[in-house]
């Protein structure tokens, strides 16, 4: 058995900006602790302050190089971050492929800079399940801005915009017809669009392309609505960056200003009511192979077998 943690001494030396007690929190959701509802009892007071600015796109398109650039800007700005780079999972050991960012070397010594990688675990939504709760750990432990990169896996991605305030999409030029592949999927997510390695040709093209979708805008939606704005930059050479960081802080003023930011972060809460709630009955119930069988067999169908199951009354 686990030795239990002092949980309120950990809260305590992650406020103070130890990094080990942050990591340590952090390891803790995703072990899925049973110290979990103390931990969250303990972070809970201290949330709802950092920025959560979610980084997608296909893969190729830059995102880590992107986040690096996000990084450095930030830090000029004098504020601490947090970077959660959600990677695909070892299909062997189920951890995080590519582990702490190579490209993020450059902030590995940066107390003001903190960055966990994190696994899918085969989740198909891009973000790890424990993804929400580590954000959670970073508000808390009074990071200002908190950059959640995701695993590059196209449409999928869409649940990015679930968790993040602020949502970047990026693009590339010379990636084939980026734009209707992936129109239906993640480019309805963004807040803000990021053409990136914008020094190549083609880029001017899908710049204008992006801005002719965003003027055809939404007709399914009433009241004022955010228009995406279209950033070119070159995240290798710290190019456009200023404007990106400049465009995350109008979306929030704007959603500040439209309630959108309350909304968006009520979503957020009630996801992760009901995630917990989900998981917490999956694990009262255990496995279901018996009932699916019986499902499979033609003696019930999926109905009753979920009824059976709600009532706990399981074959043994």
């Amino acid at each position: 058995m686990a030795k239990a943690v002092d949980v309120a001494g950990l809260v305590d030396r992650a406020r103070d900006g130890e990094p080990r007690a942050v990591a340590r929190l952090i390891s803790l959701v995703e072990q899925g602790s049973s110290q979990l509802p103390e931990v969250a009892a303990a972070l809970a007071p201290h949330t709802g302050n950092a920025q959560v600015v979610g980084i997608t796109g296909a893969p190729g398109v830059g995102k880590s190089t992107s986040t690096n650039a996000l990084v450095r800007a930030y830090r000029e700005q004098g504020k601490r971050v947090a970077v959660v780079a959600v990677d695909p999972s070892s299909p062997f050991s189920g951890g995080a492929l590519l582990g702490d960012r190579v490209r993020m070397g450059d902030h590995a010594t940066d107390p003001g800079v903190f960055i966990r990688s994190m696994a899918t675990r085969g989740h198909l939504g891009g973000l790890s399940w424990a993804t929400p709760q580590a954000l959670r750990v970073l508000d808390a432990a009074g990071f200002d801005v908190i950059l959640v990169e995701t695993v590059g896996v196209g449409q999928s991605e869409v649940e990015i915009v679930a968790l993040a305030d602020t949502t970047l999409v990026l693009l590339a030029p010379g990636m084939g017809d980026g734009i209707q592949a992936a129109k239906a999927g993640i480019l309805e997510i963004a807040d803000v669009f990021v053409v990136n390695k914008a020094d190549r040709d083609g880029a001017d093209q899908t710049a204008r392309d992006l801005k002719y979708m965003i003027s055809l805008g939404r007709r399914d939606r009433e009241g004022p609505l955010w228009r995406a704005p279209v950033v070119k930059t070159v995240a290798a050479r710290m190019e456009g960056l200023d404007r990106v960081v400049e465009a995350i802080a109008e979306h929030r003023s704007w959603m500040a200003s439209h309630g959108e930011l309350f909304e968006r972060r009520l979503r957020r809460a009630g996801a992760e009511i009901e995630a917990i709630a989900v998981e917490r009955v999956r694990t009262r119930f255990g496995p279901v192979d018996q009932l699916a069988k019986r499902v499979v067999s033609g003696e019930l169908d999926p109905f009753a077998a979920a009824e059976v199951l709600i009532s706990g009354n399981l074959p043994s």
